[in-house]
């Protein structure tokens, strides 16, 4: 399962889209135009006085805002079989990513729930990893943090990793999982 950035981080880079289409339509329609528009005259007659004609400025802005909305959809928190894979951007927009395995996860700090709202809790707090070298890692925020939460709960209670926290909404799966280990 993948969990990526939360929507107001991703603002930036869908306004800077947006900002991009809209050059790119002026400078489209502007070569589509009447000749005797004014748009027509900036965006083809004023282009043989330029060094770079608009049309290549509207192609290098569009790529640019789409590469940059890609890139910053690559960030976030993967959940694979295997374990836990943290995907973030360094200064400059160099990726880094970064696997842990469930074996070397010696403990999960969750955080709790609200209770005030069963039907949709909202958690208060981060998510902490705490490695079997003595390192802890606070996983970023993402979109769905109760997803994120259920998903690393559910996997901590298969794989008998001890829990600090919890969203407590797997009261009943812990109580059923605790009494067949008593049992067995």
């Amino acid at each position: 399962m993948s969990f990526g950035p939360p929507l107001k981080e991703r603002l930036p880079w869908f306004a800077y889209f947006v900002f991009a289409l809209g050059i790119v339509g002026l400078i489209v329609y502007g070569q589509n135009a009447p000749t005797n528009s004014t748009l027509f005259r900036y965006v083809v007659e004023e282009d043989r006085h330029r060094l770079v004609p608009a049309s290549v400025c509207a192609i290098i802005l569009f790529c640019s805002a789409l590469a940059g909305m890609l890139r910053d959809q690559m960030r976030g928190v993967v959940i694979r079989p295997e374990g836990v894979e943290l995907r973030e951007l360094l200064s400059f927009g160099i990726p880094r990513v970064r696997r842990w395995t469930w074996a070397q996860i010696d403990r999960m700090r969750l955080p709790t729930a609200d209770g005030t709202n069963t039907d949709n809790p909202i958690l208060r707090g981060d998510i902490t990893l705490d490695l079997w070298d003595g390192s802890s890692y606070l996983l970023p925020t993402v979109n769905n943090p109760l997803g994120l939460a259920l998903v690393l709960e559910r996997v901590a209670l298969a794989r008998s990793i001890p829990i600090e926290g919890g969203t407590g909404m797997l009261d009943d799966l812990s109580n059923v999982s605790r009494r067949n280990a008593a049992a067995g």
